[in-house]
């Protein structure tokens, strides 16, 4: 009897963390992080009185609602907080980094995340989000002559750039793909792109810098690529293998939804 009282009150507990971290989802604005601290404190508390007093059980509902609560919404003021400042849109930043998963080849150049390590505007120190999305394009923006990118960029590259970055920004198209959200989930803070001129050119500074397992999987997609002459075909399977979908076609997304078997896709990736 003993153990079932027990299991409900650890399910209770679970239940009642989700509780606390969807009502902080529901704050218009988030509270100074000294609020969620407190909450986690309180909860801290409030599990400690029931372990010296079982009896107490009830209070564990509120001290893990409490701590839910105060966990989502420190998480969610440290992700703000890596917001790209306005002062530093459009400006020409030197970084150090290192290459993050797969870069994503296109008819136009390259697209990759970058973890940046150092950052630098004219000589200054500045901090930047710890992980953008960077493309290198052939010969786009008129601002910015762009060499051609790359072609052995590779994750787990550690890389000096002279980049443009910008906040996210998604279309305003109703139903639309929220592009914007989809960048906030990933971590990804600011977009964009690799400055490659006479002025300003990309220097590798070490070949292996991290990142093994996407280095492994950049290898598989390599072979699959090689090997497999067909392009969809080689993109389905690279989806499959390594989780890569950027190769897959949009028609033969559709297919896969017709058939019911987008979810494989999908948990592949």
């Amino acid at each position: 009897m003993g153990e079932k009282n027990q299991a409900w009150r650890m399910a209770g507990m679970g239940l009642a963390w989700l509780l606390g971290v969807a009502l902080q989802l529901q704050e218009r604005t988030l509270l100074p992080l000294w609020a969620y601290l407190l909450c986690g404190v309180f909860g801290l508390v409030g599990f400690a009185l029931v372990w010296r007093w079982p009896r107490l059980w009830l209070l564990s509902l509120l001290a893990a609602a409490a701590m839910g609560g105060g966990a989502a919404g420190w998480r969610a003021s440290e992700r703000l907080a890596e917001s790209l400042p306005a002062a530093l849109e459009g400006q020409d930043l030197q970084v150090i980094g290192v290459v993050a998963g797969l870069p994503q080849q296109s008819s136009v150049g390259l697209r990759f995340r970058f973890q940046i390590e150092e950052a630098q505007l004219q000589g200054q120190v500045v901090k930047l989000p710890p992980l953008v999305s960077l493309g290198w394009y052939v010969g786009w923006h008129e601002d910015a002559v762009l060499s051609e990118p790359q072609q052995a960029l590779r994750a787990g590259q550690r890389w000096r750039f002279t980049v443009r970055l910008r906040q996210p920004h998604g279309n305003l198209n109703p139903d639309g793909f929220d592009y914007e959200l989809y960048l906030f989930e990933q971590g990804l803070r600011a977009t964009g792109h690799v400055r490659a001129n006479d002025k300003a050119a990309p220097e590798l500074l070490d070949k292996q810098a991290g990142h093994a397992i996407d280095r492994l999987r950049q290898r598989v997609r390599d072979s699959i690529d090689a090997t497999v002459s067909d392009r969809r075909a080689a993109g389905v399977l690279a989806a499959l293998a390594v989780g890569d979908q950027s190769a897959i076609e949009r028609d033969d997304w559709q297919l896969f939804r017709t058939t019911g078997v987008a979810h494989l896709m999908s948990i592949s990736g």
